[in-house]
């Protein structure tokens, strides 16, 4: 697999951007504690998070652009070239961007350019309490594979992690699927 680059995947409803300094109006104005109850940092981690994440490259921050604003964020993460392995993680959407044509759109944009760049399979993993998270992933096509218990400890609680994959010879089918 080649190696995830910060750069511009633009959609018909939604732009991914490198995070960049731009954004960070839009990604600080999502600031509901109940949109980050199952990521490891809060809205007041805000600052800390914003400029570890612009340094970080594994994972890969992108801007999920609306509008010109930046409505989420999402990454590519846990990248193991030599295997062909990515997960897209650390989604966050704001009010303007929850169960919108541009979030769906998103993640099919990052899933697409990982598997163009020779991803074998690509991976969901989620708190298991988070319902929502666990409903998208099966509606974009990934399979369930189960439940690692007490796979971390975030926010100081043991944490189980439902996980999810897709993989390269699934991906021409459920792309079809996503683009109609």
């Amino acid at each position: 697999m080649r190696p995830v680059e910060p750069l511009v995947l633009a959609g018909r409803f939604v732009t991914l951007e490198p995070l960049a300094p731009v954004h960070e109006p839009g990604l600080r104005a999502i600031a509901d504690p109940e949109l980050y109850r199952y990521l490891p940092e809060l809205p007041q981690d805000f600052d800390d998070w914003f400029a570890g994440a612009r340094r970080s490259a594994d994972p890969l921050f992108f801007a999920a652009v609306v509008d010109g604003l930046a409505a989420g964020r999402m990454s590519a993460m846990r990248m193991d070239l030599p295997n062909g392995v990515v997960e897209i993680g650390h989604i966050l959407w704001g009010p303007q961007m929850r169960r919108t044509p541009a979030a769906t759109e998103a993640v099919f944009l990052l899933a697409d350019h990982l598997f163009s760049l020779g991803a074998r399979r690509v991976e969901w993993k989620c708190d298991d309490r988070n319902v929502a998270s666990k409903a998208a992933a099966l509606r974009f096509g990934f399979t369930r594979e189960g439940v690692f218990r007490q796979h971390k400890i975030v926010k100081g609680e043991n944490r189980d992690t439902a996980w999810f994959s897709l993989l390269d010879r699934e991906w021409p089918a459920r792309r079809q699927a996503l683009i109609r």
